[in-house]
């Protein structure tokens, strides 16, 4: 939505509207920024949700959407969580900027978060978290997948993630389960944040909450 047209919240009014009259159950978001999401609550537009893209890589609804949302009850709903497949064992000990050196980046997604990846601090720095991811996911006997997902999980005011599957693709099933029995220890939080925290903030290259779209 173009911010600079405010009828967003006119929508939204319509939306509570049939909320209130018991068509609809709930009213959600999708990539709204913390100062508008601030501006909706405050128009007493019941907000249940907010979905914003999350990954160990891009932590800005950490930033400052978390907090708002731990006041007001809002939860966010996470996707890009794995990043289109990148925060996996397919992409450990490769270069994809040498030509067919490692996986194409051969889908819209995957082409996205290697963006992110760069605007991040770049394949190298991004090797050395999948490390770390792959040490914590051999201590507990899961992939990275699963490590990069219930680390976000554990994140402040997330209440889910959204993990893409594909039609005839079943392989993920087994890892995608196991994401909710996997516990991470002080030590495994504490060593991805670090590893984390080691690439640049993209709230300070980026922007808030989708304002990758709005550019």
């Amino acid at each position: 939505w173009d911010y600079a047209n405010p009828g967003y919240l006119d929508a939204l009014k319509h939306i509570t509207d049939l909320k209130e009259e018991g068509k609809i159950k709930t009213v959600a978001l999708t990539n709204f920024d913390t100062d508008r999401l601030q501006i909706i609550l405050e128009n007493g537009i019941p907000i249940v949700s907010n979905q914003v893209q999350h990954s160990i890589v891009d932590m800005r609804p950490q930033r400052r959407m978390a907090e708002l949302c731990q006041l007001t009850g809002v939860k966010l709903i996470t996707y890009g969580t794995v990043m289109g497949g990148l925060l996996s064992e397919k992409f450990l000990d490769t270069n994809v900027s040498i030509p067919f050196a490692g996986p194409p980046l051969n889908t819209p997604s995957l082409q996205k978060y290697k963006r992110m990846v760069d605007a991040w601090g770049g394949w190298s720095l991004f090797q050395a978290l999948l490390q770390t991811l792959k040490k914590v996911s051999l201590k507990h006997g899961v992939s990275i997948s699963t490590v990069a997902v219930r680390y976000i999980l554990n994140q402040t005011s997330v209440a889910g993630s959204m993990v893409g599957v594909r039609l005839g693709l079943s392989e993920h099933i087994k890892d995608t389960n196991a994401i909710f029995s996997l516990e991470l220890d002080e030590e495994d939080m504490n060593s991805i944040t670090e590893a984390s925290n080691k690439g640049r903030n993209l709230m300070d290259i980026i922007g808030d909450c989708g304002d990758e779209y709005r550019a």
